[in-house]
């Protein structure tokens, strides 16, 4: 058994961090059910060239920069839902979901909507690209005005990714905006809701801004605070009765110092939920030689998350992180219309 299906033996979900088609083949081997987007994903595949004739048939058809690049993220979208699409039926829709990432350029420094108008846009998005789908899953960050759309999204029958969650605060803000959209529907066996924890990323931010942190603690914050909403989601739901699991996705799952083991953070949530691994730590894992099993819900020492609750500000730790977040979330985008434009020149 490879370390990935013995992470898959323990009760990890893996989901790919990509949808590249040739990555997914190799990945469904090693039990991979399910994948994700994003901006710099789509713009990664482009760039390949692999996608120049799609990219050449819309260019005839006369559209612009922006329609393409949001013409090419839903097909390289469905391409990987249709490669998930037996395991979403196998399962009645439990797995088997692709997330689809909704215009990050709501959430740019530019943006003149209130947060009603950002609101009131994911709504619309939301519907718009999850229609006709049964597999895609809509991805809507922690933002103020991405909170405001959830209920709405729910109660419309949208599969929901809740992305860009780095405190308990923003996770239970989602949830109950959720469960509110739950309480609407009649299908709700259909109902399907994820909750995107960003566990890497809270360790770079304890190393820059909370030093004093005792060594067994420094590296560990970002895994304690993914166990600890992971608990509290799993208490919630466990009473609501619904068929589908309502589930955390433990994303940012890459090592971010060298010296960390590849597995660092894979290894530690193993054992329930969702992993959405990049290809590269995947590999890397796959190398290893670890045979995983359930860690997610076993804390370090007391003496460890005393320290990390006396030195810690999760208000601070949120805003920060948010902020960072929100400032490279939209540059992708940008990006992406970007590498059309020059795909345009290059390509007449």
């Amino acid at each position: 058994m490879t370390p990935l299906l013995s992470l898959v033996a323990a009760g990890t979900k893996l989901w790919l961090d990509s949808v590249d088609p040739d990555l997914i083949i190799s990945n469904r081997k090693e039990g991979a059910t399910g994948a994700t987007s994003n901006p710099i994903i789509i713009a990664g595949l482009i760039k390949t060239g692999r996608f120049d004739a799609d990219i050449q048939t819309l260019l005839k058809a006369g559209h612009d920069d922006e329609t393409i690049a949001w013409a090419m993220t839903d097909k390289l979208v469905k391409n990987a839902q249709d490669a998930f699409v037996t395991v979403s039926t196998e399962t009645k829709g439990d797995d088997g979901w692709v997330s689809f990432e909704l215009d990050p350029l709501l959430e740019d420094a530019d943006q003149k909507l209130d947060t009603a108008g950002r609101t009131a846009e994911y709504i619309r998005l939301g519907k718009k690209w999850s229609a006709g789908h049964t597999n895609r899953m809509i991805k809507v960050p922690a933002t103020p005005g991405g909170l405001g759309a959830i209920e709405e999204l729910v109660a419309s029958g949208v599969a929901v990714n809740i992305t860009l969650i780095f405190s308990e605060r923003q996770y239970i803000l989602a949830r109950d905006a959720a469960f509110r959209g739950v309480a609407r529907r009649t299908d709700k066996e259909n109902v399907k809701t994820v909750y995107s924890i960003f566990v890497s990323r809270v360790d770079v931010y304890t190393m820059k801004h909370c030093p004093t942190l005792i060594p067994e603690a420094q590296g560990q914050v970002g895994i304690v605070n993914a166990k600890r909403i992971w608990k509290l989601n799993a208490d919630f739901w466990a009473t609501k009765g619904l068929a589908r699991k309502q589930e955390m996705i433990f994303a940012s799952t890459g090592k971010k110092v060298a010296t960390d083991p590849d597995w660092k953070y894979v290894g530690a949530l193993a054992g329930s939920d969702i992993e959405t691994n990049p290809p590269g730590t995947n590999d890397a894992v796959n190398k290893s030689g670890q045979t995983f099993t359930r860690q997610v819900d076993k804390l370090p020492p007391a003496a460890v998350l005393a320290d990390i609750d006396a030195k810690v500000d999760p208000a601070k730790m949120e805003e920060t992180l948010m902020s960072e977040g929100l400032a490279a979330f939209a540059t992708p985008h940008k990006e992406l219309i970007a590498l059309i434009a020059k795909k345009r020149a290059d390509l007449k």
